[in-house]
């Protein structure tokens, strides 16, 4: 199993507004097989950050997820709201040990 955290850094005051919008792409993430366990947001550390962390039985699953949801109308509608709001992101992918 793996955990799969993308993180994103928001432009200043758009926490609200990307938070919403990224709970909208959930379904659509869902559907197609991008399972989005939670969203996160800081407490401590860097301000305006976002996470969205979703767990996949391998990089395998991953990847094809990552496909299905690039072709996603729902997901790319979202999506094309969401980037405005995004200073820069990054991904960590970790191996579930226990």
């Amino acid at each position: 199993m793996i955990v799969v955290r993308d993180i994103f850094q928001l432009e200043f005051g758009k926490a609200k507004e990307a938070t919403a919008l990224l709970k909208q792409g959930r379904d659509a993430l869902k559907r197609d097989g991008y399972p989005t366990e939670r969203l996160l947001v800081d407490v401590t550390g860097d301000y305006y950050t976002l996470v969205m962390e979703s767990t996949f039985d391998d990089l395998a699953a991953f990847e094809t997820s990552m496909g299905a949801v690039g072709s996603s109308e729902a997901w790319q509608d979202v999506y094309k709201r969401f980037t405005p709001l995004v200073r820069s992101g990054r991904r960590e992918v970790f191996r579930i040990v226990e």
